[in-house]
């Protein structure tokens, strides 16, 4: 009964924040071209679906204050393409912007659209990625949705199930989540990754967590 509480807290406390900074990002004035100064590694943001970049302003702000350039891509809109046509996008800002070294962060499906890119003839130009709260193995949720864009989570999805045999790129991501989280129930945990479990519930509010922004610091460095 003390965990069906707790989670309901985590449940709500995590929409909260979801609507927030949805609303924030909305009406944010913020300029992606402000974040590009720093001369420590290149740092690319990969928000979730129906996210803005702007939605990651909390780990932008941060990482743009160490000295790191933070590029985000554009064309992602609000995320809601399919993950190969994402890592697309992301492999072209890659190569168009000729950045190398480069360490991804990602939140929910912007990491499996980071993982792809890892994967292909762009991903030498990846050092390593954190990605926080993302559904590697998919989300036994993901097949009630009424949209195909959050079916694409199932864990049967094809897109699912081929990023699972590129296990060779496991090594170079950190993968950090939440012990309850209502999206990915499964947990997020990639084999062969480093992953960290944290003592919290969220999907979306783990994005401002303190160990995951201490995670930043240390990741990044």
């Amino acid at each position: 009964m003390r965990d069906l509480v707790r989670f309901g807290m985590w449940w709500a406390l995590d929409y909260g924040y979801a609507v927030v900074w949805q609303a924030r990002s909305f009406f944010s004035r913020a300029r992606s071209d402000s974040y590009l100064s720093g001369s420590r590694r290149p740092v690319v943001i990969l928000p979730g679906i129906y996210e803005t970049w702007k939605f990651m302003r909390p780990l932008i702000e941060q990482l743009h204050a160490q000295g790191h350039p933070v590029h985000v891509v554009a064309d992602l809109r609000r995320n809601h393409a399919p993950v190969p046509d994402v890592a697309e996008h992301v492999a072209a800002y890659l190569e168009a912007n000729d950045l190398d070294d480069v360490i991804v962060v990602a939140h929910s499906k912007g990491g499996l659209a980071g993982k792809l890119v890892m994967t292909g003839p762009a991903g030498d130009r990846i050092r390593g990625m954190l990605a926080i709260a993302v559904p590697f193995g998919g989300s036994r949720y993901a097949r009630l949705m009424p949209l195909r864009s959050l079916r694409a989570f199932s864990s049967r999805d094809p897109s699912i199930v081929n990023l699972a045999q590129h296990a060779s790129v496991n090594a170079r991501i950190v993968s950090v989540y939440a012990r309850f989280d209502p999206h990915i129930p499964g947990g997020s945990e990639l084999p062969g990754a480093t992953n960290a479990l944290l003592d919290t519930g969220g999907h979306f509010r783990i994005l401002g967590h303190p160990a995951v922004l201490a995670k930043l610091a240390t990741f990044t460095s």
